[in-house]
């Protein structure tokens, strides 16, 4: 069988063009620390134009003094703890992440640890990855549309709505055992809410006390809880 020039240079050339996109799909796939990031990435942003949010962007954190983010509002512990003067490495944000709360007493960072040291690892190497490239892709919370995020919340009635959520979340700002709300960000406030009303966060009181709520009710409690000063 005889084949056309064009065509045979084609079925030559297919193989290259396959791996190709071979190479393509694998290169944008999650890798295990990026999907193990997700524990992470409700409160700390990191990537291109990576911002504090509830807790402060993780962009160059190798080697950087710990509590030295601009900008940023530390708790008082850990700004004891950084007149150490000790630097973010990664045997450092290992033992940090195994348990947060036992490594600096009284950090505001409400998140248990993970315990796993292979879960760890996967996910300091993604940070270090990503946090060294300007470049890299932002990895934030899942957004909210525009429409949402501008909605001007009214304190006041923030301020009315908020009798439930200090049932349990201390208006003073302190944390026992259950996390501050006080002073987040109005945006990463409404992204989490959000979260638990769309079932992107779990937790079950969370997730009826968000679906009873207005979009307008959420960003009057944000604005109301960001105006706290303690």
């Amino acid at each position: 069988m005889k084949l056309y020039a064009p065509v045979f240079k084609l079925l030559l050339a297919l193989p290259i063009f396959l791996s190709i996109e071979l190479y393509s799909v694998s290169a944008t796939e999650e890798s295990g620390g990026q999907k193990l990031f997700k524990k992470c990435k409700a409160c700390h942003q990191i990537g291109f134009e990576a911002k504090n949010s509830v807790g402060p962007h993780l962009n160059n954190i190798r080697n950087r003094l710990i509590g030295s983010v601009d900008n940023f509002k530390y708790s008082d512990s850990l700004l004891e703890f950084k007149k150490q003067e000790k630097s973010w490495d990664k045997e450092m944000l290992d033992q940090y992440l195994k348990a947060p709360k036992k490594f600096i007493r009284g950090t505001k960072m409400n998140f248990s640890g993970i315990k796993d040291i292979s879960e760890r690892e996967q996910i300091i190497d993604f940070i270090w990855q990503i946090s060294q490239s300007s470049q890299a892709p932002s990895i934030y919370e899942n957004s909210l549309s525009d429409e949402i995020l501008s909605i001007k919340g009214d304190p006041d009635y923030g301020e009315y709505l908020s009798s439930e959520c200090t049932t349990c979340h201390q208006a003073s700002g302190k944390d026992d055992g259950i996390p501050s709300i006080t002073n987040w960000p109005v945006d990463s406030f409404v992204k989490a809410l959000h979260a638990y009303k769309n079932g992107g966060r779990k937790n079950p009181i969370m997730e009826m006390i968000t679906k009873r709520l207005s979009n307008e009710e959420i960003a009057s409690l944000a604005i109301f809880f960001n105006s706290i000063n303690n």
